[in-house]
């Protein structure tokens, strides 16, 4: 039987169908928008983080979607869109920049100081996203390689620790600056407990990934469960 599983094909939908592309808009439009929330340094006590917190998470967890339902290609593809997309914002930002502005425009000086935060936060952003949702998707993937349909909760939790782990390690050492740390303590703390919440934030979402991937292997005409 042990050997009949290992002959199993792994079982990935096609994307050419209804719930891909929404799948791949929410998590460009979620990246997009974290990337400018982050734009401020947020402090809770002595926890320091930024303003991406609340839903930079939540891209893992589509992105989780993503590698398990489509398969790997199919992640790198969203992954590659939400890069071009946050190139294509930071591009038309510094256009506005530049825009001659109104005579009644009093908030240049403010514009300039997001966008050039965001400038580094995009940079920081896309590397972080690159590497981290990567090694998320290929982990996922990899693991299904071996389970199939079972243990989802490995492929998810499996996935979690080891790309928010280099995501966080990337996007915290470049963004550091742009949210005014300095120090390497603080340095340190920023990467550490955004590891740790963004891992926690996935892990306490578990279910709904759960449910969510469920609902869409059982309505995807294109995904046949292994037996």
């Amino acid at each position: 039987m042990t050997s009949t599983e290992n002959r199993e094909p792994t079982r990935f939908a096609q994307t050419g169908s209804a719930y891909y592309p929404i799948f791949v808009a929410v998590f460009t439009a979620l990246v997009i928008i974290s990337n400018v929330t982050a734009t401020k340094g947020v402090a809770f006590g002595p926890i320091l983080t930024d303003g991406g917190f609340i839903v930079f998470p939540l891209t893992y967890v589509i992105g989780d979607v993503l590698s398990e339902v489509y398969g790997f290609k199919a992640a790198r593809k969203a992954i590659l869109l939400g890069f071009a997309m946050n190139i294509l914002a930071a591009f038309m930002f510094w256009v506005t920049l530049y825009l001659p502005a109104a005579d009644f425009y009093e908030n240049q000086a403010h514009l300039e100081n997001v966008v050039h935060a965001y400038t580094q936060l995009i940079i920081a952003g896309l590397a972080g996203f690159i590497v981290g949702q990567t090694i998320n998707a290929w982990v996922v993937v990899a693991i299904k390689e071996r389970t199939k349909e079972k243990h989802l909760w490995a492929r998810l939790v499996g996935s979690t620790f080891a790309g928010q782990l280099g995501d966080t390690l990337v996007f915290c050492t470049i963004a550091a600056g742009a949210i005014g740390i300095t120090t390497f303590k603080d340095l340190a703390v920023y990467t550490a407990l955004g590891w740790f919440y963004k891992t926690a934030v996935e892990v306490v979402m578990l279910p709904i990934t759960y449910r969510v991937i469920a609902y869409v292997k059982r309505h995807e005409p294109t995904y046949a469960l292994a037996a």
